[in-house]
């Protein structure tokens, strides 16, 4: 039967009992489940983990910088190491790295969660800050909402005459009438 239409015999759920077959074209059919395949890959968010370089004596424009990129970062959804790197006699104050760190959360804030705490390895502090996809979304969803004027703004606009140029009924002089009648030929 499947010869006669020029369509194949597709075994399509061996395991029942019976096995379940079907006809149809087979090339088709691959075609179509590498689509879908393909679909589903695109669908998937596809984070990766960015990394962001702080040092204990960072100046203040250089921080403003850093903390720009790592906010970046988390509007695009992607997960953001925090590091600071000690050097030398840096490593006896390991609280001026916590404050940065700190500070950089309080710039960050409401848009992030903190899924690995600030930790000190070797010369290293770091943490890991992911996007909080609720918070990002009420904060596009607050930015796409226009302003409402109040009504009493409203009726204070319409009150308000059209400016005097626009109430003028006399006609703008043409190229071949003068503005001043004096200035006239024959006058």
């Amino acid at each position: 039967m499947a010869r006669g239409l020029e369509l194949d015999l597709v075994e399509v759920a061996p395991m029942a009992n019976p096995p379940v077959c079907r006809i149809m074209d087979y090339g088709k059919f691959r075609y179509e489940e590498a689509q879908k395949a393909k679909e589903s890959r695109r669908k998937s968010s596809n984070v990766s983990v960015k990394e962001v370089k702080f040092r204990p004596k960072i100046g203040r424009g250089d921080f403003d910088v850093k903390v720009r990129k790592v906010d970046q970062f988390i509007h695009e959804g992607h997960k953001v190491k925090v590091t600071l790197q000690f050097r030398g006699r840096e490593m006896a104050h390991p609280e001026l790295g916590s404050k940065i760190l700190d500070d950089v959360l309080a710039v960050v804030g409401p848009v992030v969660k903190v899924e690995t705490q600030a930790r000190l390895e070797g010369r290293n502090m770091s943490m890991v800050l992911a996007p909080d996809r609720k918070a990002l979304d009420a904060k596009k969803a607050a930015a796409k909402i226009p302003e409402v004027p109040e009504v009493a703004e409203v009726a204070e606009v319409a009150d308000v005459a059209p400016p005097s140029h626009l109430n003028d009924t006399t006609p703008a002089p043409t190229a071949a009438q003068p503005a001043d009648p004096s200035l006239a030929p024959g006058a």
